[in-house]
């Protein structure tokens, strides 16, 4: 009779083992605790608890109770945060795969349920791995901005997070004390070691340098994407891990072209478009390009940071500070949040709102100039919002119209 993947003398590596097993498990242990953190920091960053329109997962009840004002200092960031996010989690994915690998005979092992404790690992494992799979694929197809998955990246990712740490938290309770004792004792027994194992090709510190070598090529094209420079050519697997696009002052990393966004030059013209400025007791002022020029000009170096995890060096901003504009129609003292609107036809941020304390930065600007030339229409021409330390899809481009009270 064959054996089944029921049976132990299915599985014949020598690799597997106690101490292999435990030593993926207590770096994942460390690496995952810091991907759920800057995750949950992410979400923090778009102030979702700020307006609607900010907030892609209305539902999340009490898993919202850690929410608080995004600050703008250090301007840099979110360029840290959410780069240590992406970055980290393309760097564990040989590890998870590895680990996973380690512990399959786990998944088909009978009886199901030995005891409530052994119930409650197999349990916690069958989440683990479902989870652990969800939160990594869907992260890589972000990055990669192939959304191949139903539904927004953004309440999927969400909840998949919690649902994913709660049974990581669970398991690690339940196995961390006896992989600190297997790593320490180094000694190769129990359910995972193989009872007729195939001859060794390479020693299980060997596949850890082998495991170790594939998250060291990963980092290696992936990290780029968060400098500028011959640095960013070395992301082969970012999205935008070529050169920047174009040349000359506006010749930096980009998101959403103008093409993409749907926006007609006709209606950015100079002689066609104005900036809505609305505040207190509804005041409103219409300014068109030439308008705000004449303003006080404020400049600003700060960067891009988006999602997906690249980033640009910080890039000189020039143009009229948000809380000047607020002052304008009728907030003169300490600014209240705005509700910033694009002429952008789609996108879950054609419309963004921002914090008071954003508003208040006096580096935040509505910029109409870039590195000393005007902005391109990729960039945003003829005007879009540049904040420090704000996620890049909050710098919104194309502004048509700013909403000062209440958002």
């Amino acid at each position: 009779m064959r054996d089944t993947p029921a049976s132990p003398s299915f599985w014949r590596s020598p690799l597997r083992g106690p101490w292999f097993t435990s030593v993926l498990g207590l770096v994942l242990l460390v690496g995952i605790t810091v991907l759920f953190v800057t995750g949950l920091v992410s979400y923090a960053a778009y102030n979702p608890g700020l307006a609607a329109v900010n907030d892609k997962t209305p539902d999340k009840g009490l898993l919202g109770f850690y929410l608080f004002d995004w600050p703008t200092d250090p301007h840099w960031l979110y360029r840290l945060t959410q780069g240590v996010h992406v970055t980290l989690g393309i760097t564990l994915i040989p590890v998870l795969l590895a680990k996973l690998w380690s512990v399959v005979p786990k998944l088909f092992a009978l009886p199901p349920a030995r005891s409530l404790t052994h119930a409650l690992e197999r349990v916690s494992l069958l989440l683990l791995v479902g989870g652990g799979l969800f939160e990594f694929v869907t992260g890589v197809l972000n990055v990669q901005l192939d959304y191949l998955f139903p539904g927004s990246f953004y309440p999927l990712h969400f909840y998949g997070a919690w649902v994913f740490f709660a049974a990581f938290v669970a398991h690690a309770v339940l196995k961390v004390p006896a992989a600190v004792r297997n790593v320490r004792r180094a000694r190769e027994e129990g359910e995972l070691v193989a009872p007729r194992p195939d001859p060794p090709t390479v020693s299980r510190r060997g596949a850890l340098w082998f495991v170790g070598g594939g998250s060291l090529l990963l980092f290696g094209t992936t990290a780029g994407q968060s400098f500028d420079g011959p640095l960013r050519r070395t992301a082969l697997l970012a999205p935008h891990g070529g050169a920047d696009p174009g040349r000359g002052p506006n010749g930096f990393q980009i998101n959403k072209t103008a093409a993409y966004a749907g926006i007609d030059r006709a209606e950015t013209a100079e002689d066609a478009w104005r900036l809505v400025v609305v505040g207190r007791s509804g005041r409103t002022v219409r300014l068109g390009r030439a308008d705000l020029a004449q303003l006080p000009l404020h400049s600003s170096a700060l960067p891009i940071a988006c999602v997906e995890g690249w980033s640009t060096s910080d890039q000189w901003w020039r143009g009229v500070r948000l809380r000047d504009l607020a002052a304008l129609v009728g907030h003169d003292g300490d600014p209240p949040d705005v509700l910033v609107e694009s002429l952008q036809r789609r996108g879950a941020f054609r419309h963004a709102a921002l914090r008071a304390n954003q508003v208040a930065d006096p580096r935040s600007l509505l910029a109409l100039y870039v590195n000393g030339e005007p902005l391109s229409p990729d960039h945003g021409y003829p005007a879009r919002v540049i904040v420090p330390a704000a996620p890049g899809v909050l710098n919104t481009k194309w502004v048509a119209r700013l909403t000062f009270g209440r958002v």
